[in-house]
């Protein structure tokens, strides 16, 4: 069972929408961030089921906004909004009126933004095919883009302000280096990057370095989009092209992008070969007789190359504690988050996370520091 409509913020798979390109906390969205407010609420239990139901909110979280929409009315029964005189009544259906329309042009809105970014995505690929030639030594740079690169990194290093000493960097000999392209492009822009490279370990590496471009392409059979991963030939595995898709669904309220599900292509692992499992072995002894055996059994280990395989609902959620169910809703989220990392980020400005440029613009807040002078005195005050 895939993980189809799953929310990273609630638990319950039947109850709750799924995560969207607007709720992504580290990627900026190209889709409009659209935010459902809850209505006026009796206290009933049908019209708790019922907005349990529309707004597919988990209990918890449910109990507390209306708990908010209640002590604003202090004083004032839940059933305030409908005791109203019947001309302020008439003026709150228009008020709803004009939302629907709004809520119909905000649809058309989240269509078009996506249309636009399936045009522009077939005026990148020229580009994205270039660079890859010239990464991966079929075609050198045009003069016209070299001299224009040149000068954006001369203007870049004026900007710098570097106080260490520069490190001292061995010229590689003209006449005897036979390297074409970019050795280790994209291996180097994985390591480069804080939350890819967490995945990396040290066996991944053998097979990175096969990997010759990273592309993504929307789908033509429903919404949603495929990230390729292109490998040369190497001795892990016979894939040359390894895929990882989403899908998305339409809200039919607002129009918005959901986050349906994801898939991801079977690796075809030469044998022994296979990253994301190691063999254990472990010695047994009769009781009786006391003979001894081997026992050898696969176990799944942290790989870069698990990103590939589908994140799987547990058949009972019941049986969960808490924890778990937060832990799956933490790598739901994980997995969505990285594929919008690659769409939005790193394909699209792959050069600057090779050369660490796009380290500066891409750290969390708490890696700057905040100079307090002329403040003498308050932090310690604090």
């Amino acid at each position: 069972m895939d993980p189809s409509g799953i929310n990273i913020r609630g638990k319950r798979q039947d109850n709750f929408a799924a995560p969207t390109p607007q709720n992504t906390p580290s990627t900026a969205s190209v889709f409009s961030a659209n935010r459902t407010t809850l209505p006026t609420m009796s206290a009933d239990r049908e019209t708790k089921d019922s907005i349990l139901e529309k707004f597919k909110l988990p209990s918890q979280d449910l109990i507390n906004l209306i708990q908010g929409q209640l002590s604003s009315l202090v004083g004032k029964k839940s059933s305030y909004i409908s005791s109203l005189p019947e001309e302020i009544q008439t003026r709150i259906n228009g008020l709803k009126g004009l939302q629907l329309k709004h809520s119909e042009l905000e649809s058309k809105f989240n269509q078009e933004v996506f249309e636009l970014e399936k045009k522009y995505l077939e005026l990148y690929k020229p580009l994205f095919d270039e660079r890859s030639k010239i990464v991966n030594g079929i075609a050198e740079p045009c003069t016209e883009d070299v001299e224009a690169g040149k000068q954006l990194r001369e203007e870049e290093e004026e900007d710098e302000e570097d106080d260490e000493e520069p490190e001292e960097v061995v010229p590689l000999n003209s006449a005897d280096c036979t390297l074409s392209g970019i050795p280790e492009f994209w291996l180097t822009i994985l390591k480069n990057h804080p939350g890819v490279s967490e995945l990396i370990n040290e066996n991944d590496e053998g097979a990175l370095k096969s990997l010759i471009d990273i592309t993504y392409r929307f789908l033509d059979d429903e919404p949603g989009y495929a990230l390729d991963f292109t490998f040369a030939t190497n001795e892990y595995f016979s894939n040359s092209i390894i895929t990882k898709k989403y899908f998305y669904t339409q809200s039919p309220d607002f129009g918005e992008f959901l986050l349906d599900r994801a898939e991801g292509s079977e690796i075809n692992w030469f044998e022994g070969k296979d990253l994301t499992k190691e063999t254990q072995h472990k010695k047994q002894v009769h009781k009786v007789t006391q003979e001894t055996r081997i026992i050898s059994k696969e176990v799944p280990v942290d790989s870069f190359f698990a990103f590939f395989t589908p994140l799987v609902m547990p058949e009972d959620l019941e049986e969960l504690s808490e924890k778990e169910e937060q832990d799956f809703q933490n790598a739901v989220e994980a997995d969505y988050e990285l594929g919008e990392e690659f769409k939005i980020k790193i394909i699209p400005h792959a050069i600057d996370w090779f050369t660490g440029k796009a380290l500066a613009f891409d750290a969390p807040a708490d890696d700057y520091e905040y100079s307090s002078e002329g403040e003498e005195g308050e932090d310690d005050e604090e």
